[in-house]
Order: structure tokens, then sequence, then C-alpha cells
């Protein structure tokens, strides 16, 4: 039976933190900029942390293996 191997994706776009929790950075600040609200961008700076129900889907992608 062939290994079964995790989602290269999802490495790639989040962390689990130490207590179990998932980690992620928001989309929409790599290009065009300029035209978006100010609240917008300083809202999404930095990591923030995945609501429960999304965290178990991705932990079953990202954790497979």
């Amino acid at each position: 039976m062939p290994k079964l191997k995790n989602k290269s994706s999802a490495k790639k776009r989040f962390k689990i933190t130490g207590s179990g929790k998932v980690r992620f950075y928001s989309a929409y600040l790599r290009h065009n900029t300029s035209t978006r609200p100010q609240k917008m961008k300083r809202q999404n700076r930095g990591g923030q942390i995945m609501a429960d129900a999304d965290a178990r889907i991705v932990k079953r992608n990202w954790l497979r293996g």
C-alpha cells in the first residue's frame, strides 16, 4: 500500500502553534494595495488564528500521513 502524503500546499500556508491552534496569514496584501483601505491593510498585518471549524479541516490535510 502506498504511503499517504501530506498536502504540500497546506504545509506552506499554515503553521501549527504550540497549543495546537492553526495560524495563517491574510490574503490581499501582495499587490494593488494602493486601492485598498488603510484599515484593511492594518488589520491584515501579521498572523491570525483560524476558527476551530476550519482548523479541523486544515489539520486533517496537514498532519495526514
